[in-house]
């Protein structure tokens, strides 16, 4: 195999040790909440040279990027998943030809992961800051009596050096702690945003308060010449929906998580990116845009839907007129809406297969973890291979249907939206992933109490 050479290389990357041995409940609490406030520390120091005039240009991705607009965290998870999308499509179009059932070849699957995690790093950092988008304090070279570009240096290294150290506090959670590091910081990202959506003072454009609270209160004073019937129509309704209909769902059925919505919003992102830095070039190929939004051709459909102001006509209308351009038709919103519903359905059900075959939950790997643990299943003879044909059977097909049933869901919840610009992809993300948590908690505890269960998650 080509990248059986490539195993040293691999192997000399710096990577966190796996723990010896079982790790206490109490332990992994602790790894996992330390990770969670290092994440909040490095959210909220900004990085230094940072010209205020900068464009994020992952601005609206930030629900599911977990990074924060001109921090060290800019780049969030965003090269995390990036990577995992190219790999992943690599191997299911067999451009790279590996076996991820076997132990050996998964590892070094996860090992290119990591160094393509590293390039990826660079390849989104780069774009951002030599296409002009995060600029540099040229007062502070002034002040500093240096050039310019050494401000941008810095920058680049301050980016690459967040990226990095999100990459490492993912895999210490992933090996130490509880759940993955992964999903906690879209859940710190999007549970911060939403806190900022309720209790936000700022006024908007509108002359309204940002916050759902605030703006309330704002409606219901004498001075307010809007009726009380607008506080039964707002977000605050838009929310309770959302979230209200996504705990009432059975999200045992959705075999493989979350993640692959990360994964197809990230491919989306990037496309973005590319369509973006094109235009700004002058190359209006795949579509123009405008303050960062695009407004036609290939771009326009490829944009996910992010809330009733990218399906509304009227909505839609206001905003390009805002931007000074001539709106959509209604057939162009429709189509719109019906490729971002086909990419995240069909992406779903995509990615969700080759995320059980990348992370070991598999027909395969599930047929060895219940050998290894000694159960059987009623009335199948105890062998690896009957087991595998058994699953094989129910978990693909489960996996298909999870996957386009996660992308139906998030189709809703987006075109919904939510508060605090968090997006309805976003809240149902951070709803779905808690979940999943809470039972990650729960199988933690079992193990603490019946020591013999670690058997079957592979545990000692």
């Amino acid at each position: 195999m080509a990248f059986e050479s490539l195993a040293p290389l691999l192997n000399r990357l710096p990577a966190v040790s796996r723990p010896e041995g079982h790790v206490h409940f109490k332990k992994k609490l602790g790894w996992t909440l330390g990770i969670l406030v290092l994440y909040f520390v490095l959210a909220n120091i900004p990085l230094f040279g940072l010209d205020k005039s900068s464009i994020d240009l992952f601005e609206l991705y930030r629900a599911f990027f977990a990074g924060a607009s001109g921090s060290l965290m800019v780049l969030g998870i965003g090269p995390i998943v990036t990577a995992s999308i190219v790999l992943q499509l690599l191997v299911g179009a067999n451009v790279i030809r590996m076996d991820l059932t076997n132990p050996h070849q998964q590892a070094i699957f996860q090992g290119l992961q990591k160094l393509l995690v590293f390039v990826m790093i660079a390849l989104e950092a780069l774009p951002q800051i030599l296409g002009g988008y995060m600029k540099a304090d040229a007062g502070l070279a002034a002040q500093l009596n240096i050039s310019v570009s050494w401000i941008t240096v810095l920058l680049f290294i301050q980016i690459c050096i967040g990226g990095v150290l999100i990459l490492y506090m993912d895999e210490i959670v992933s090996k130490w702690g509880i759940g993955s590091g992964v999903g906690m910081f879209i859940i710190a990202g999007v549970s911060q945003q939403i806190v900022q959506g309720i209790f936000n003072w700022k006024l908007d454009e509108t002359g309204f308060p940002i916050g759902l609270i605030p703006k309330w209160i704002y409606i219901a004073s004498p001075s307010s010449n809007i009726g009380l019937d607008y506080l039964l129509t707002g977000d605050g309704i838009l929310f309770l929906l959302v979230k209200g209909g996504i705990l009432a769902l059975p999200v045992k059925l959705i075999y493989a998580s979350v993640l692959p919505m990360i994964l197809v919003r990230a491919l989306q992102a990037n496309i973005q990116m590319v369509g973006l830095i094109l235009s700004s070039r002058g190359i209006n190929l795949l579509g123009e845009f405008k303050q960062a939004t695009p407004v036609n051709g290939l771009m326009y459909y490829l944009s996910p839907i992010q809330g009733p102001n990218n399906w509304m006509p009227s909505l839609v209308s206001s905003h390009f007129t805002s931007l000074g351009v001539a709106p959509p038709a209604i057939w162009q919103i429709v189509l719109h809406v019906l490729t971002d519903a086909f990419m995240l359905i069909i992406g779903g059900i995509i990615f969700a297969l080759f995320w059980i075959e990348t992370t070991g939950m598999g027909a395969k790997n599930v047929a060895e973890k219940i050998q290894r643990s000694g159960m059987q299943i009623p009335g199948y003879r105890r062998s690896s291979g009957t087991l595998e044909r058994v699953m094989q059977r129910y978990i693909p097909k489960v996996t298909v249907i999870g996957g386009a049933f996660i992308g139906l869901l998030t189709l809703i919840a987006s075109l919904l939206g939510t508060l605090g610009g968090a997006g309805g992809t976003g809240l149902l993300l951070t709803v779905s992933i808690m979940y999943r948590l809470y039972e990650d908690i729960a199988s933690q505890q079992m193990m603490e109490m019946h020591p013999m269960m670690r058997s079957f998650f592979g545990k000692e």
